[in-house]
């Protein structure tokens, strides 16, 4: 039924030319031999043809019948009986290219997603740690606790982002802000740092006011800011502005000349993060893609030993300056 559903257009047009040869032939040849002899050899021929087109059509049902009933894989699909046969397969292998695309990067960052959240896991564990040694103490410092209560919730807000910011949701809110205001909240947040650890701080407001998303810059600002703290051990942070950049520099331990052009990347840890065994290599990876989606430029400049200067620039057409 389904073949003849399929061919029935194909089997009108030679019965109607047939009725029109027999017709004519009756008129021009009242031979009823002939037209009788003429006509069931038609009949064989469209039946012989017809016969076998409805086998091949059964077959073609069949092997596809159990490609989607069994394991499917194009390899397995016949071959293409007609060029509308032809074009309906190369569509198929197009989607299932797209499948497979799909999958493959899919699978790609559950993994980064995995192996981030195993990292997040060890870094996590070190402040906890640290916290249940200094409550076993007989001595116990507030500020110590609290240090190491903000560094749990600056590896929880990371996380956050990063799911956050992986899942595509878009919950950027773009308005005019003070630079200044944003960051000295970010500084606020590192006071007690800044404080513990002894680095002097140096700070020159920028006078300058920018189209950004206040949260999101403010987060950017303070993963820099926690590089900076975590990679001096002594000396000098400072934050300041020039040619529509915001530039956070530090006297740190610097970052070696061939990391510098993968620092962004995502999971990059350079030889700074061999050295720590718990870098993720998402911190500035986050900036980066934060900034891009502000608007906003990011670079980066170090030499080892001397320090790290991180410059975020501002598109002139968004900048105003008071």
């Amino acid at each position: 039924m389904s073949w003849l559903k399929a061919r029935y257009k194909l089997l009108v047009l030679p019965a109607v030319v047939s009725a029109i040869y027999i017709a004519l032939f009756c008129l021009y040849c009242p031979l009823l031999e002939a037209i009788g002899y003429t006509t069931l050899l038609a009949l064989i021929s469209t039946v012989a043809i017809s016969l076998f087109d409805c086998l091949s059509f059964v077959r073609r049902h069949r092997i596809l019948k159990r490609l989607v009933d069994e394991e499917f894989s194009l390899d397995l699909l016949p071959d293409p009986g007609s060029l509308i046969e032809s074009d309906y397969q190369k569509l198929l292998m197009r989607l299932d290219r797209d499948k497979k695309t799909l999958l493959s990067n899919s699978d790609t960052a559950m993994r980064d997603l995995e192996d981030y959240f195993t990292i997040w896991a060890h870094q996590i564990k070190t402040p906890i740690s640290a916290m249940h040694l200094l409550l076993q103490s007989q001595e116990i410092s507030e500020n110590y606790l609290s240090a190491e209560l903000f560094k749990i919730e600056q590896y929880v807000e990371t996380v956050l982002s990063y799911v956050r910011l992986g899942s595509g949701i878009n919950d950027f809110v773009i308005r005019k802000y003070d630079l200044d205001a944003i960051l000295r909240q970010a500084v606020r947040k590192f006071s007690r740092i800044f404080i513990l650890k002894k680095i002097r701080f140096n700070y020159s407001p920028p006078d300058l006011q920018v189209h950004t998303d206040e949260k999101w810059l403010q987060f950017v600002f303070e993963q820099l800011l926690s590089n900076a703290l975590k990679y001096t051990k002594a000396g000098t942070i400072s934050i300041y502005s020039t040619n529509n950049s915001v530039i956070i520099e530090d006297t740190g331990i610097g970052i070696a000349q061939e990391d510098l052009p993968r620092v962004f990347d995502k999971g990059y840890t350079g030889y700074n993060g061999r050295e720590d065994k718990k870098a993720t290599g998402i911190g500035l990876y986050l900036c980066r893609e934060i900034i891009k989606k502000l608007g906003h430029t990011i670079a980066i400049e170090s030499e080892v030993g001397v320090g790290t200067k991180v410059i975020i620039g501002f598109d002139t057409a968004g900048l105003a300056v008071e």
